[in-house]
């Protein structure tokens, strides 16, 4: 999966504009800042789905839970941006809707134990500060899952298929680096030594199925 056809910069792309605009609105801060802000969360998300999806059941439960609470009728399954779909889950978010409640609760299946780190490097990283930050993310938590069901309904992916392509995703954002790669990497780091490896998949192979 090169860089023009990952799932980050799709999903990217269709956030510009009025999107980050009506995000920088709901954390008071400028365009730009929720635009540098999103550019960096949104690889960290899916890269952290990424690792999960390779754990146990991890993507058979994704696949699950993305047909059982994001998943849209078939004649709206266009791309996120098709159908207005993107406006309807922001505005169900910044609405204070169900997806408002929603984010919460996604963000705590994706970090489990590490939720309140990844809020933090975020936060200090973006200079938004921790509370922002954590809002972001659950801003963002159910638009990704919403266009991750969307890919699994236009693609016909099955539990194996989702869970290869998050894993290339979850390798590109680690390979490509910069303030994404890092966010990624410091929240997977889990004995922080400032390197992935065999004891932190462990680690977090643990702490994703005992969650479950």
């Amino acid at each position: 999966m090169n860089a023009q056809s990952s799932l980050v910069n799709q999903l990217l792309t269709q956030l510009q504009g009025a999107p980050i605009s009506q995000i920088a609105s709901q954390l008071g801060v400028n365009s730009d800042q929720a635009q540098s802000a999103v550019n960096s969360a949104v690889p960290m998300l899916l890269g952290m789905l990424g690792n999960n999806a390779t754990q146990g059941s991890g993507a058979s439960d994704l696949l699950g839970a993305l047909m059982r609470d994001h998943a849209q009728p078939a004649a709206q399954a266009q791309g996120l941006g098709g159908g207005d779909l993107l406006s309807n889950v922001l505005g169900s978010v910044l609405g204070g809707g169900s997806g408002a409640q929603g984010g919460a609760a996604i963000l705590g299946h994706i970090f489990g134990g590490q939720q309140a780190q990844a809020q933090s490097n975020l936060g200090q990283a973006s200079g938004l500060g921790g509370a922002n930050a954590g809002q972001l993310l659950q801003i963002l938590a159910p638009i990704v899952m919403s266009f991750l069901a969307n890919k699994v309904q236009t693609s016909n992916l099955d539990a194996g298929g989702l869970g290869q392509v998050l894993g290339q995703e979850r390798a590109q954002v680690q390979q490509q680096g910069g303030l994404a790669g890092s966010l990624l990497t410091s929240v997977l780091d889990q004995n922080g030594d400032g390197k992935l490896d065999l004891g932190d998949v462990l680690k977090f192979g643990a702490s994703f199925l005992n969650r479950r």
